[in-house]
């Protein structure tokens, strides 16, 4: 993980609810393997991108959807 992928990884993993850090944890690491992969698309961001918000703290929830959102648009393999 590079620095920038490991500060978006602690920021929302700080937000998980507790009984979902795991799954978070795992389903962020899969984004940045993809990433790494040149396989990080559109497709991928949408389908991932509701299961991590689901796991968050509900106060959480609208200001990371933002963030993922603005990451995906930046992230996404070309």
């Amino acid at each position: 993980m590079n620095p920038g992928q490991q500060q978006f990884f602690d920021f929302i993993v700080g937000f998980a609810k507790p009984d979902k850090v795991e799954e978070v944890k795992k389903l962020l690491e899969e984004c940045f393997q993809r990433q790494n992969d040149g396989t990080f698309n559109n497709e991928f961001l949408n389908e991932v991108t509701p299961k991590i918000i689901d796991a968050l703290e509900d106060d959480k929830k609208a200001e990371v959807k933002a963030i993922m959102d603005q990451f995906g648009s930046q992230h996404v393999s070309k």
